[in-house]
């Protein structure tokens, strides 16, 4: 402030003095003139040099101002010490990006940036070995056009990046990579890719291991199963100490059954690929099934079923999946929903898709347990499962299920006052 304060001083100075001369000489105007020429002349080569010394390479350390007075030498050390900052910032910021770099060349992890026109900005040395983009030639090249895969251009448009994809690796058989898409700034995207090749190798084996001893353990339990039910159909000639045995040996082998179907059930939703081909399902139709069958297998707790669906709405998808997954909902309320209690199957339309809901006013669950409730096999009480012939297995096909259909599981519950199960599906797959 207190340099325009000196220059308006001086400007004023230069001016009173031309007047004074202009009048010795009798010239006021032309001493003005001339007074304001070359105050004018004087402004422009200051200008002038600034414009010259702006032009030079400001990241260069022997780039002095230019020497001034006044307020022309405040502009010129003010800019200076503003290209010093910006020097240190801009090193400062080159030295994060070098060691940025360093470290995602070190990943064995491809790491890949994407402007908001979808095409690449940057990417890892990794990302040359597991996609095969090549620098220079593949930058600014739609991430589409060098992923030639289906179901990586659906997963990529459609944005639900929760999940992550699978799919083989461009142009290498046998290489199974995992997409996981970040959005970030003003819609980019920071794509992280990784070779699960082992790792899905040990999956199928798991599964394809599940799927045999399942079924190669179908047939000599059905055969125990087979013995144990006739021998129970003629107990009265057994002595009286062996018919609690032998109930519970009937129970126990039928209650393996259930696990075996079970485990098959869910070793073939995993290992069978969603079906393109998908049906229209009768929402209505399927509930009025679902609570005859409901109520049929549970008749003897009598509970109050109110179903609530909205009429003629029809949703695509493998009716016999959505058959297993909603009647697991409900045959699970059943279970632990205690006798003449209340159990509501409904379903509300909304801008989004259709949420289907099992709400019942059984035991609950506790809040800790409900994050590991669709886990193969995990008990929220061991003594609960058994007395109710469960398998462990109910709500991890459920799981599957839903994921086919581009849905997940929502679990609320408070202990004392029941659960709700509810799951939505997405407008796409919604007629009505």
């Amino acid at each position: 402030m207190s340099n325009w304060r000196n220059e308006l001083q001086r400007f004023l100075l230069m001016l009173g003095t031309s007047v004074v001369v202009g009048m010795i000489f009798g010239e006021v105007s032309f001493a003005l003139l001339v007074a304001s020429i070359g105050y004018s002349s004087y402004n422009l080569l200051q200008l002038r040099r600034l414009t010259k010394w702006v032009a030079k390479d400001s990241h260069k350390s022997d780039t002095q101002p230019p020497e001034g007075t006044g307020i022309w030498g405040s502009i010129f050390d003010s800019i200076y010490r503003l290209q010093k900052q910006e020097r240190l910032a801009s090193d400062y910021l080159k030295n994060i990006l070098d060691k940025a770099q360093e470290s995602s060349a070190a990943l064995e992890m491809a790491v890949v940036m994407i402007n908001k026109q979808g095409t690449l900005d940057w990417w890892n040395r990794a990302t040359e070995e597991l996609l095969g983009i090549r620098y220079p030639n593949d930058r600014n090249q739609a991430v589409t056009n060098l992923i030639r895969d289906p179901r990586f251009a659906d997963y990529f448009h459609k944005e639900k990046y929760s999940q992550t994809l699978r799919i083989e690796a461009p142009g290498v058989s046998g290489r199974t990579l995992e997409f996981q898409i970040t959005l970030f700034g003003e819609h980019e995207k920071l794509m992280l890719v990784r070779d699960v090749t082992q790792l899905h190798r040990l999956e199928s084996m798991r599964r394809d291991f599940v799927g045999n001893v399942s079924h190669e353990l179908g047939t000599p339990i059905t055969v125990i199963k087979g013995y144990l039910e006739t021998i129970a159909d003629n107990l009265d000639s057994f002595d009286a100490r062996w018919h609690k045995p032998i109930e519970q040996m009937r129970s126990q082998s039928q209650r393996m059954e259930n696990i075996v179907r079970d485990l098959l059930v869910l070793s073939s939703i995993e290992t069978r690929a969603a079906p393109r081909a998908q049906e229209k399902v009768d929402l209505g139709e399927l509930a009025r099934e679902i609570e005859a069958h409901t109520q049929e297998i549970m008749q003897e707790k009598q509970h109050r079923f109110l179903v609530d669906y909205p009429d003629k709405v029809v949703l695509l998808g493998q009716r016999s999946e959505l058959y297993s997954a909603l009647s697991n909902l409900v045959i699970n309320a059943a279970k632990y929903t205690p006798a003449e209690g209340t159990i509501e199957f409904r379903a509300a339309l909304n801008s989004k898709g259709v949420t289907i809901a099992v709400e019942d006013n059984g035991l609950g669950i506790e809040s800790h347990h409900i994050p590991r409730l669709t886990e193969r096999f995990y008990r929220v009480d061991p003594s609960r499962s058994a007395e109710s012939g469960g398998t462990g297995l109910g709500l991890a096909i459920v799981k599957h299920i839903l994921a086919r259909h581009d849905s997940e599981l929502d679990i609320e519950s408070t202990p004392g006052k029941g659960s709700i199960f509810s799951c939505h599906f997405p407008k796409e797959r919604v007629l009505s």
